[in-house]
């Protein structure tokens, strides 16, 4: 056990927090490309080190390498208290801190820009943690033992046919709150704060951790640039902490005692908001609902409590903001709202709710719900790549309604170049011959794609809707905007006996394999028209 305090050497700060842990900040520059001013250094715990000595723990790939023309970092430290120590990074439009309080095994870190790094479209801390005293992270992102990169540098594949991908320790944001690795009675997380200057809303996705031969990566994505469906957020500290347990997992982090340490971007709970009210209509059981709120500057989220329809989000800095409910991850009410500083608003969240299920389906395949579950593979595809061999075959032929399960015989994604053409048979009596729409619901779409049908004879088309311009589908995410496409089908398309929906995906944009313009499916249904 070393004594709190802050010792400063020629070339390190070093941090002792009084009882296990003991850091090292560089604030020199050795001249080493994988280590620069304001990384960790040492990260020694109960005697043990567990920073990688040849790499530091930073900013994406060091802190004098995220603007251009700009390699200049100022670092200051100094004791702010009896049991606070402050320590901060200055590069360029970025501002990095490190805080350290007494007695607690955790380096509370605090990150706030102006304007988005320009040498990688990201945001990213990465702590490189030594991976043969944390052997055991998310086995998805687990990359050793590869056989070589199957797609873009970043995807590899073992002898057995699976797939590893720093992109597959993704999680929906709403579901976690610390990510780790552990070893012998140890393990290092890094615990999330409130997010509130992240992009993406409570269901975003983004890669958490990387273990290669030599590392154990643990990373807290700030701005990431895969399947981004909203701008990035500036002037907001966003709070995080690396936290040092025996092994257990970590409780949440208090950063109240924050309040006095003059952090940019900082604003105290008592300069904020809170908002509440009920869902005025009929929630389904079987699904969860989320309330989300955002605007240009912060974004924030709460489940509704299905027993009275009742929420209340806490914490809101002062503002104008867009409101959605949401049913699972499908949008189904917008509205507005405005939060002071201090007080408490009551929001009743009541009118249509267009939910796409309420309406009378001749038959419906899959869940109108923002995302593909219920649909073959779907269950895989976040964790893996789309052609590990634990995936299903992504062409399993007619999908014939009333007789086939779409778990099993309807693909969840579909692709130009794997998977195209997939049909839909279905009979109709004299009786049933009238004039429908067809909706074809998708999540995300990769290449500029979009769904083409031919039914039957009869042709239908539609243009192209905004997505997100990045990869998605193979780098575990089917999160985009959701979007319906609908075609509106004459009776005399239609014939009595069996129809054939041939769905095939278009697009402008070129692309092979996997790579080739392609979408996720959220639901599609045969609608009687008015």
């Amino acid at each position: 056990m070393s004594e709190f305090g802050l010792v400063e050497s020629t070339d390190f700060y070093t941090i002792s927090n009084g009882s296990n842990l003991t850091f090292k900040v560089r604030k020199t520059d050795n001249g080493s490309h994988s280590q620069s001013i304001g990384d960790i250094a040492s990260l020694n715990y109960k005697g043990v080190e567990y920073q990688d000595q040849s790499r530091g723990s930073q900013i994406n790939s060091g802190f004098d390498y995220l603007y251009k023309d700009t390699n200049k970092v100022i670092i200051d430290a100094k004791v702010v208290s009896d049991s606070h120590i402050k320590i901060t990074v200055q590069a360029g439009n970025l501002t990095h801190y490190y805080l350290c309080q007494e007695n607690d095994d955790s380096i509370y870190m605090g990150t706030v820009i102006d304007s988005e790094p320009e040498t990688q479209a990201q945001l990213r801390y990465i702590v490189r943690s030594l991976v043969s005293k944390l052997p055991d992270g998310p086995t998805p992102s687990d990359i050793r033992n590869n056989t070589g990169a199957i797609e873009s540098g970043d995807i590899f594949g073992l002898e057995n046919g699976e797939t590893r991908s720093k992109h597959y320790s993704n999680i929906r944001l709403c579901d976690w709150t610390h990510i780790g690795a552990t070893g012998n009675d140890v393990g290092l997380w890094v615990v999330r704060g409130n997010s509130e200057g992240m992009s993406g809303g409570p269901f975003y996705r983004c890669l958490l951790n990387q273990c290669g031969n030599t590392d154990q990566e643990v990373t807290y994505m700030i701005n990431y640039g895969m399947s981004q469906t909203e701008g990035y957020r500036f002037g907001i500290l966003n709070e995080y902490a690396l936290v040092f347990t025996d092994g257990s997992e970590p409780g949440s982090i208090d950063t109240s005692w924050f309040s006095g340490l003059n952090l940019k971007g900082w604003v105290s709970p008592d300069s904020r908001g809170t908002v509440s009210g009920t869902v005025r209509a009929v929630l389904k059981s079987s699904y969860s609902y989320r309330v989300g709120l955002s605007n240009s500057n912060a974004q924030y989220w709460t489940d509704v409590d299905i027993s009275d329809n009742s929420f209340m989000c806490g914490n809101i800095l002062p503002g104008n903001y867009t409101v959605k409910l949401y049913k699972n991850e499908l949008e189904i009410l917008t509205t507005t709202v405005a939060i002071t500083a201090g007080n408490s608003t009551t929001l009743n969240l009541s009118g249509s709710v267009n939910d796409p299920s309420d309406d009378v389906a001749l038959w419906r395949i899959g869940d109108w719900d923002g995302t593909p579950t219920g649909l073959l593979n779907a269950n895989k595809v976040t964790y893996m790549h789309p052609s590990d061999t634990r995936i299903s075959t992504w062409a399993p032929g007619i999908f014939s309604v009333g007789e086939s399960e779409a778990e099993i015989s309807f693909p969840a994604y579909q692709w130009q170049d794997i998977n195209n053409s997939q049909q839909i048979k279905f009979t109709l009596t004299e009786d049933e011959v009238y004039d429908y729409t067809l909706r074809i619901g998708i999540t995300v779409a990769y290449a500029g794609a979009r769904p083409s049908i031919i039914l039957n004879e009869w042709k239908g088309t539609q243009s192209s809707k905004t997505q997100p311009d990045s990869r998605s589908l193979t780098v575990g995410t089917y999160r985009g905007n959701n979007q319906s496409f609908q075609f509106a089908v004459p009776s005399s398309a239609l014939v009595v006996g069996d129809n054939t929906i041939t769905i095939n995906v278009s697009s402008g944009s070129a692309g092979d394999d996997w790579l080739s313009p392609s979408y996720a499916f959220d639901a599609i249904d045969f609608i009687k028209s008015n």
